[in-house]
């Protein structure tokens, strides 16, 4: 049947209306998430962390229906059944969002962050010249216990980025009256802190994307890989997208090894009642994500040596994807979780929503740089008579070559996380010295 020009039209709507709610709930929902438990109550802070955990499991559960079920019926061109069902899904979980609407904790909004990121750099410009005093107690900061920031505590002053804190330096000019001052000349140690986080945590974000290369690669060429591979399991043909459904396997069993086994272990080893702090866990996320492409690489060589000769297709079984679908779960555990609770624990107060969008940010950029490195390496490779790496018929390319790139990109990228891991320093609220003798009473009582 062929197409019109309103279906189309419809199509390109509904998948932008997808983008724009996921990108709407997606970070929302584990900053909300993340809102019912009270950091002052240790036990709570504790529970937070394990929320993260199953936050993804549960991401992870609803994938798993769509990649067996939805995929079964689009593989045989019931698409329609696909969407009504995804509706449905969609339907059920507001009706159970809204169900517990009455019990929910709700924390006021602090305002809108990206005002007071740019009053920080307008003041800094405009006093450019002024120097900064060596004694942060001299720096500009409210009285009390809470920030000028609504619901805001209070962040302590630190020496990194320093040219920042001249928007916090006093100077004759910034005081109209005794409390009258305008935001856009001075801000407070806290505004200021709060820039430094964002900028601090930008490297470590920047290293985050390569790994979603790796993530992307199994909604596409491991799809592809996998289609050109023998999908037959006795009489039932296995679609080549339901090979996911080790992925989010193997996150549901990790998830649960983790949190039963290493958690427990690690946590022996190095003092931490979390077993490995977040950026530890990013870390061996993002090299274990590196062994995924190495095992695709392998694969790949393996079923170009079963390819069928003046065929585009291999009798070499689908099945021999499984370490690949299983490595990238395994590293979704340390890194995607890690990587929602780092980026939660370490935004101010006023920009937890913030810290969570940049995972998702994180996921997006990472389909476009692997798109890019695509598009790149068919251009370099593509040559009079060479088809370049990933052509239309792959027993001709050399698709491990790109495997073993984005893994020889992911090494690249785990060197330069070391150092931006090495230099980074956690945020340090103004009632964490409290937080601290929490934590050391509640150390000498389990000890006893």
């Amino acid at each position: 049947m062929p197409t019109s020009d309103l279906g189309v039209g419809i199509f390109y709507i509904s998948i932008y209306l997808i983008a724009l709610g996921y990108g709407g709930y997606q970070p929302t929902i584990a900053t909300f998430g993340a809102d019912q438990f009270n950091e002052a109550d240790p036990m709570q802070r504790h529970s937070k962390a394990v929320f993260f955990c199953y936050f993804y499991f549960a991401l992870n559960v609803g994938s798993l229906f769509s990649n067996t079920i939805l995929v079964l019926f689009e593989d045989r061109g019931q698409w329609v059944i696909g969407f009504w069902a995804s509706a449905a899904s969609a339907a059920l979980g507001i009706v159970l969002f809204c169900v517990g609407t009455h019990g929910y904790r709700y924390l006021k909004p602090c305002g809108n962050p990206l005002t007071r990121v740019a009053q920080v750099f307008v003041a800094t410009f405009k006093k450019w010249n002024v120097t900064v005093p060596d004694d942060a107690s001299k720096l500009f900061e409210v009285e009390g216990s809470e920030s000028t920031i609504k619901g805001s505590r209070k962040i302590l002053h630190s020496d990194e980025i320093r040219f920042l804190d001249k928007a916090a330096t006093v100077t004759e000019k910034d005081f109209h009256g005794p409390r009258n001052y305008n935001p856009w000349r001075l801000c407070t140690i806290t505004q200021v802190q709060e820039v430094k986080c964002i900028m601090k945590m930008l490297p470590i974000w920047l290293c985050t994307i390569i790994y979603s290369v790796v993530f992307t690669q199994m909604a596409s060429l491991f799809v592809e890989q996998g289609d050109v591979m023998n999908c037959q399991l006795g009489k039932f043909h296995l679609p080549a997208a339901s090979m996911s459904a080790f992925d989010i396997m193997s996150v549901l069993i990790f998830t649960f090894i983790y949190r039963q086994l290493l958690i427990p272990v690690t946590g022996k080893l190095t003092g931490n009642p979390k077993g490995l702090t977040e950026l530890q866990r990013m870390g061996v996320g993002l090299v274990i994500g590196m062994l995924a492409m190495v095992a695709a690489g392998i694969t790949e060589i393996e079923r170009r040596k079963y390819a069928i000769p003046g065929h585009e297709t291999s009798t070499l079984s689908v099945f021999w994807q499984i370490p690949q679908y299983t490595l990238v779960g395994a590293s979704e555990v340390f890194m995607y979780v890690g990587q929602l609770d780092f980026f939660n624990t370490q935004a101010p107060d006023g920009l937890k929503s913030f810290g969570s969008s940049l995972c998702m940010a994180s996921i997006s950029l990472g389909n476009y740089t692997s798109s890019m490195l695509v598009n790149m390496v068919m251009s370099i490779t593509t040559k009079g008579n060479r088809p370049g790496w990933i052509p239309i018929n792959l027993n001709s390319g050399h698709m491990e070559s790109f495997y073993f790139l984005i893994s020889a990109l992911a090494a690249i990228d785990f060197v330069i996380y070391l150092f931006c891991a090495k230099w980074y320093k956690c945020i340090s609220l103004e009632n964490e010295e409290g937080d601290k003798m929490e934590d050391q009473i509640d150390d000498i009582l389990r000890r006893v």
